[in-house]
């Protein structure tokens, strides 16, 4: 990552352009969740900029935590853990930073919404950090690859996981503050989980299994759609109050 940070500065323009081709994936993602939450409410443009924007800052925050889980004498498959750990949590903070309090979390499907926003920002600058060595070289086919595998699977492993914390804190949202800690923490667990197994296959396995892996990722994303439908019914019952983030 530190010659991602070198390259930016030497050439800022081959940046903003592996910035772009890393920012349309996850935009295209952010639009296909915000259609699923179409119920005659639509959420504030500038809060959803600004919480995907807290998600994209949050990869700056997160590198140098992972760059000490590295340099610490611990096995690969609990480095991945960890990692995979640093991303979810850094991305539950920048939504909570943001949401804390938020006179629009007024529905369960919100919270799944606004976390899934800062999940798919913090892809976005991920997929420009993975493009940038490509694009500075000139390597189309190369960019286009990349470009695709990651908004066919890391940028969606980021909203899904995402999605799963929200979810879980939105089917505890008619709760008492002590069982919504509880789903929100039973949620990042499970999302550590998917993140670490995706990583595990990826990394480890040199993306031999990466249509199994994919394959896993979209059956949990239809079963989040799903569960999206049921957090909407549950908004039919919302109560005039304003749980407050966990």
């Amino acid at each position: 990552m530190q010659n991602v940070t070198l390259s930016f500065s030497q050439n800022p323009t081959v940046f903003i352009l592996a910035l772009l081709a890393g920012t349309i994936p996850a935009i295209i993602w952010l639009f296909f969740w915000l259609r699923e939450d179409e119920d005659g409410k639509r959420e504030p443009t500038g809060l959803v900029f600004l919480t995907f924007a807290a998600g994209m800052i949050s990869v700056i925050l997160v590198l140098p935590v992972q760059k000490l889980i590295s340099g610490m004498a611990l096995d690969h498959t609990t480095m991945i853990v960890l990692w995979a750990a640093s991303e979810e949590i850094f991305k539950y903070l920048a939504f909570a930073i943001i949401m804390t309090k938020s006179p629009y979390l007024d529905e369960p499907v919100d919270y799944a919404i606004y976390l899934m926003t800062a999940g798919l920002g913090f892809a976005a600058l991920e997929n420009a950090l993975y493009l940038i060595h490509p694009v500075s070289v000139n390597d189309g086919t190369v960019s286009f690859l990349t470009g695709n595998l990651r908004f066919l699977g890391s940028t969606l492993l980021h909203a899904v996981t995402s999605g799963i914390i929200g979810i879980s804190v939105g089917l505890a949202y008619f709760k008492s503050n002590g069982s919504r800690i509880f789903y929100a923490l039973f949620g990042i667990a499970a999302a550590i989980a998917l993140h670490s197994v995706f990583n595990f296959f990826i990394m480890q396995k040199n993306g031999k299994d990466f249509l199994k892996v994919f394959g896993f990722l979209w059956v949990v994303t239809i079963i989040i759609m799903l569960l999206f439908e049921k957090l909407r019914r549950m908004g039919a019952y919302v109560e005039e109050r304003t749980p407050s983030v966990i």
